[in-house]
């Protein structure tokens, strides 16, 4: 029995809340004079702006980049010596305007892949269309 739109709908937002950090205060629209400076910091913080916070240790591991790691980081290269994007916008792209959740959600290197493919439907030299068929052409060679 085929899903119904409403109940993709639903089963997507249900996702989406369990994987969204909780904003444990509601806020109902706060005037500047109800914000004070740490709600101000908090507010404004982007996900990977941890100069100086506290965070338990971490154990330094040497990782072999894998293979589509490694193409990722050639083609978005490319992408920089062809002129469609430079490092500051891939960075502010990457690390700022992709939200908390995928920040932390996607490794390192998926980052790089979504902003690409972001950057190159934004600009125009691909459509949304073209992309997702090249994603399924692919997705087939491994099927």
């Amino acid at each position: 029995m085929p899903t119904s739109t409403r109940e993709k709908v639903h089963r997507h937002l249900g996702i989406c809340k369990l994987i969204q950090p909780a904003l444990h205060q509601e806020t109902h629209a706060p005037s500047p004079d109800m914000i004070d400076n740490a709600h101000y910091r908090a507010y404004t913080r982007s996900p990977h702006d941890v100069g100086g916070e506290a965070d338990v240790p971490i154990t330094w591991e040497e990782k072999e980049e894998e293979v589509w790691e490694h193409n990722t980081f050639v083609t978005c290269e490319v992408l920089a010596w062809r002129g469609v994007w430079n490092a500051e916008e891939r960075r502010r792209r990457q690390n700022v305007e992709v939200g908390e959740t995928i920040y932390l959600g996607l490794p390192y290197y998926g980052r790089w892949l979504l902003t690409a493919a972001k950057i190159l439907v934004d600009k125009q030299y691909i459509t949304l269309t073209e992309l997702q068929e090249k994603i399924l052409e692919v997705r087939k060679r491994y099927e």
